[in-house]
Parts: structure tokens; C-alpha cells; sequence
């Protein structure tokens, strides 16, 4: 195997933490300004190497948004709305606009061929069972 080059070899500066950096020992579930910083705008836990924290840093920061969550006081997700551009992507994807309607109705007959359904219900909707019995339009009145 090729040993790495140096120009890979290089790291990137490591974050310090905002509750090193302000000497803040415990998360408190209440102070929701605090609990903001540590997640995103759509309320998401944010990682260790985004903020970073610690192990015990994260595990306590984790907790107490978990515990604001529950309280709700920070709320679980937060939809965030985006202006769609109109770009047409190779042709893929959804088509432009909602799917047509059939204007008229289907056709009489077609899906009706006297059967009854699975559920041994009649579908023509005049409260006949396919279990009653055959009674003519006479006996009716």
C-alpha cells in the first residue's frame, strides 16, 4: 500500500467548546438559549465535531435537550420552509403540476358485472346483502 501524501495528512483546526470556553460545568434543561446553540434549525442534535464538545459535554447537553424536549420547551423538530426553485432536472423526477382527473365518470357496467365484493357487500348502494333474498320491485311497494 501507498503511504499517504502530505498534503493529506493535514487536519483541520479542532473547535473548542462554547462551554469550555465560558467555563459552564452544568447544562441546565431550563436555559433554552443555551440548549439552542447545540442544535439546528431544525432542531436537531448537532454533532460532537460541529459544536466541539466532549464525551461528557455531549452526553450532558444531549440529556438536557432530551429533557426540554419533553418539557417543551424546545421543540422535538422544526419544519423549515424553502422556496422551490422551477428547474427542470434532465427530465426526471415529478412532472410539473398535480396529476389530471378523469372528468367524467367511468364508464356504467364496466366495474359492476353483478358480483358481490370480497366483504359480500352489494355495491349498488340499495341496502340489498348478497345473502337476502331475490324480492321483485312489486313486493318492494
Amino acid at each position: 500500500m501507498r503511504g499517504k501524501t502530505r498534503d493529506n495528512t493535514r487536519r483541520a483546526k479542532k473547535k473548542v467548546s462554547f462551554l469550555t470556553t465560558e467555563g459552564i460545568t452544568y447544562v441546565d434543561w431550563k436555559n433554552e438559549k443555551l440548549l439552542k446553540k447545540f442544535m439546528s434549525e431544525r432542531a436537531k442534535i448537532r454533532a460532537r465535531r460541529v459544536t466541539g464538545n466532549s464525551a461528557q459535554q455531549q452526553k450532558l447537553v444531549a440529556d438536557a435537550i432530551k429533557l426540554a424536549r419533553e418539557m417543551a420547551l424546545v421543540p422535538y423538530a422544526n419544519r423549515v420552509t424553502t422556496q422551490r426553485q422551477n428547474k427542470e432536472r434532465d427530465g426526471r423526477g415529478r412532472a410539473a403540476g398535480p396529476v389530471p382527473r378523469p372528468s367524467s365518470p367511468p364508464p356504467v357496467g364496466s366495474a359492476d358485472d353483478g358480483e358481490p365484493d370480497m366483504d359480500g357487500s352489494d355495491m349498488d348502494g340499495d341496502g340489498a346483502e348478497a345473502g337476502d333474498l331475490l324480492v321483485s320491485e312489486e313486493e318492494r311497494a
